[in-house]
């Protein structure tokens, strides 16, 4: 997918602290932003990464500065004010107003800037060849102007034209006219949207001639506040006549301070990225998250564990260990009782697969697990997402949702958990074998105790029994029957053993109960980490590359 890779090589390695950290950020995000926001949003930054790199790449001595109008405002002939060219008597040709004219102050560099801004040869014109006559202080050395087509034209193409233009413009100079400096045109389609373009934007109120002169300044005070209520209040604005002369040097002096000072280019492009990454933090927004806390963590384990039946399954283990130490270790006449009663294991349907269990006599807490384990990879994407703008929230939640089945993982990673069902513990082959001897010595010795008794009365018995021996010199003991004294011993030792066994078996089942939590819960771990944390952690990452590129991007 992409985005889950690591972040491209910057695209544009110029000064530090520059345009270039800022192109570089605005790339790193809408790549970071693919298959997440939409592809006509990134489409654009694309572009605009591509042109600023070119631009930069192309001329950083040159400052494209664009005249924009409406149709009378006066354009061409400032445009000739400005170059103090006759173009016409040059041979410039310009047969429809959907061309845009341009003329280079110092040819060197330009050339590749009028070829890739699109500009014919034959509507280029280098300023050089010329007779100067500015002043130092209204030398335009180093600029490219361009003459764009009307703006309120009917000819589509010359929409087209001048909006395709306006992109490549360091500086865009808005040529208004008295009659027509307030028509709404020009404010809601430019003027308005390129409002975070105020630092590279002028506005000249042209034919000022037109205007009495106790009146001008109250025209370019008017000018003043229609131009700041649509969110330019810092470009200046300044007054000319370009028939007269008047003010053109005003206007020569001004473009002459943003050429020497180079920055227009940058500052215009600045302004791009600014603007472009405003329309993508929009979308995609640029907050900081929390993201996946230990809590949350430790919340999905636990409801995982919950969603397995590992309390449950834990609690079996131990009665079963306990059943199986007592049927080994028990006094043997009774051991047969303890399988009257079915494993408990076996009655969790421990082996058996999700679907066999679905069809065993358990389906109905099949289900709920089922249910239970894919609320709880829900909730935790949910618990993730906060914070996050729509498109990346439904791309936290879309790895989540990925997972199928996580009952049947967890069922998976149960049955690879070695609970030790069938491993006997040492101690019960030992107490085992000691049932059974004291057993053996309980029976014979009983037995031949029984059979002297009986044959107290049955000569015949008595005649083929031999005499059993007594004890001799031991205190309370002395004259008993050894073999009713072997078979009490037996059945003595067999009851401690017994009472030994219960003991000891409990603590068994508890350290193997507790050995089987352990490892289950470290499986369970393993599965939530695999199917359903890592991809969350993944998308987190990926937001938190883009959201660093849109930070460097609107720095």
């Amino acid at each position: 997918m992409t985005g889950l890779t690591d972040a491209p090589a910057p695209v544009y390695r110029g000064e530090p602290g520059d345009i270039a950290r800022r192109i570089d950020g605005l790339v790193a995000a809408c790549d970071a932003a693919h298959g997440r926001l939409p592809e006509s949003l990134l489409a654009g930054a694309g572009q605009l990464s591509g042109r600023a790199v070119e631009r930069l790449r192309l001329s950083g001595d040159h400052t494209i500065v664009a005249l924009a109008g409406a149709t009378g405002s006066g354009k061409s002939s400032l445009f000739n004010a400005l170059t103090d060219l006759d173009l016409a008597g040059v041979g410039l040709r310009r047969p429809t107003t959907s061309w845009a004219l341009a003329c280079a102050w110092g040819p060197d560099g330009a050339q590749g800037l009028l070829e890739w801004m699109g500009i014919p040869p034959r509507h280029q014109v280098s300023r050089m060849s010329m007779l100067d006559r500015s002043s130092e202080d209204t030398k335009l050395d180093g600029l490219v102007l361009l003459d764009l087509p009307d703006h309120d034209s009917t000819e589509v193409s010359h929409h087209v034209e001048m909006d395709r233009l306006v992109q490549y413009a360091d500086l865009v100079v808005w040529v208004l006219d008295p009659q027509k400096y307030a028509d709404a045109a020009i404010h809601d389609r430019y003027l308005r949207p390129m409002a975070s373009y105020s630092d590279v934007s002028l506005i000249v109120l042209n034919q000022i001639d037109r205007i009495p002169f106790e009146q001008r300044t109250r025209a370019l005070d008017d000018v003043r506040r229609i131009v700041a209520a649509g969110g330019m209040a810092d470009v200046p604005v300044i007054g000319v006549s370009a028939s007269r002369g008047d003010g053109v040097d005003d206007l020569k002096r001004e473009l002459a301070t943003r050429i020497r000072a180079r920055a227009s280019a940058k500052d215009r492009l600045g302004a791009d990225v600014q603007a472009t990454a405003e329309r993508i933090a929009a979308v995609g927004g640029r907050a900081k998250v929390p993201g996946v806390t230990q809590a949350d963590l430790d919340e999905l384990d636990r409801n995982l564990v919950d969603a397995a039946g590992v309390p449950q399954l834990v609690d079996a283990i131990a009665a079963s260990t306990r059943r199986r130490a007592l049927r080994r270790t028990g006094w043997p006449p009774t051991r047969w009782l303890g399988g009257l009663r079915k494993d408990p294991l076996d009655e969790l349907g421990l082996g058996l697969s999700r679907e066999q269990l679905e069809r065993s006599g358990l389906p109905e807490q099949a289900r709920v697990q089922r249910s239970a384990a894919e609320t709880a990879v829900r909730v935790f994407g949910e618990k993730a997402a906060v914070g996050l703008e729509r498109p990346w929230r439904d791309a936290v939640r879309g790895s989540v949702s990925k997972v199928e089945n996580p009952a049947a993982a967890l069922d998976q990673a149960v049955a690879g958990v070695d609970l030790g069902r069938h491993r006997a513990a040492f101690w019960w082959q030992l107490v085992n074998v000691l049932q059974w001897l004291a057993f053996a010595a309980l029976v014979i010795g009983l037995g031949w105790w029984g059979l002297e008794k009986l044959g107290d009365g049955v000569s015949a018995i008595s005649d083929v029994l031999p005499t059993a021996p007594t004890i001799e010199g031991y205190g309370p003991l002395d004259g008993r029957s050894l073999p009713l004294m072997i078979g009490l011993a037996g059945l003595l030792v067999g009851i401690v053993l017994a009472v030994g066994s219960r003991a000891l078996a409990r603590s068994t089942s508890k350290r193997r109960a507790a050995k089987a939590d352990r490892d289950l819960r470290a499986a369970i771990s393993r599965v939530s980490t695999d199917l359903v944390v890592a991809p969350v952690e993944a998308e987190l990452a990926v937001y938190e590359r883009y959201r660093a590129g849109i930070t460097a991007a609107l720095a």
